[in-house]
């Protein structure tokens, strides 16, 4: 009976770790600053991917929640490009081929000129910027994109297809012939047709 009691105890002790076992977490985006972004690109030749976001921005917080926490968008962000979370009231000054870019203050609040320099005057959020591999801009994404048709964008721009095929072409065959799914729909419909903006000071 001992013999068979000990017997029982290896097998349930093999048994309950297996059993205790969880799936793996999903692949989330690995968010740089613009200096490390800029540093690994510059050694790895890689695309670099903003996310330019203000904490006031509801579509933004529901960009992060729906398209960029989708694993697949994740996997291919991290597999593609450097990707950095730019806030467009950022406080610090930034360099970047030979200027400095601060933050301007605006009434009760404020935006930096970076921002604006990435979005040519236009502070919309949320707002993507694609540079490649010598940082230059190649696409400027505005408002919210659900995962789907993000990650159309995305693979387009990483691949070089960008290069070679017409959008148009490349989005007919990317995205899937049907309806978008029920959430997606709905945030479409519910989207602004122009998020808030802030009123730039012209020098």
């Amino acid at each position: 009976m001992k013999v068979w009691g000990i017997a029982g105890v290896l097998l349930l002790s093999t048994i309950v770790p297996l059993s205790g076992q969880t799936k793996a977490e999903p692949e989330a985006i690995q968010w740089l600053n613009w200096d490390q972004a800029t540093s690994k690109s510059k050694e790895d030749k890689r695309k670099v991917l903003l996310n330019i976001y203000t904490s006031w921005c509801r579509w933004c917080d529901r960009m992060d929640e729906v398209t960029f926490s989708d694993p697949k968008v994740a996997k291919y962000i991290n597999d593609k490009y450097h990707a950095v979370k730019f806030d467009a009231e950022y406080k610090e000054d930034i360099s970047f081929n030979g200027k400095v870019y601060k933050y301007v203050k605006n009434g009760k609040t404020g935006y930096h000129e970076f921002a604006a320099e990435l979005l040519n005057n236009r502070l919309s959020f949320p707002a993507v910027v694609i540079l490649d591999e010598e940082l230059q801009t190649i696409q400027t994404i505005m408002g919210f994109k659900p995962p789907q048709s993000f990650e159309c964008i995305i693979s387009y721009f990483g691949s070089n297809q960008y290069k070679l095929t017409p959008w148009s072409a490349y989005e007919r065959n990317c995205m899937p012939q049907t309806q978008p799914a029920r959430s997606e729909k709905q945030a479409l419909q519910a989207q602004p047709k122009q998020s808030p903006q802030l009123r730039l000071i012209k020098n």
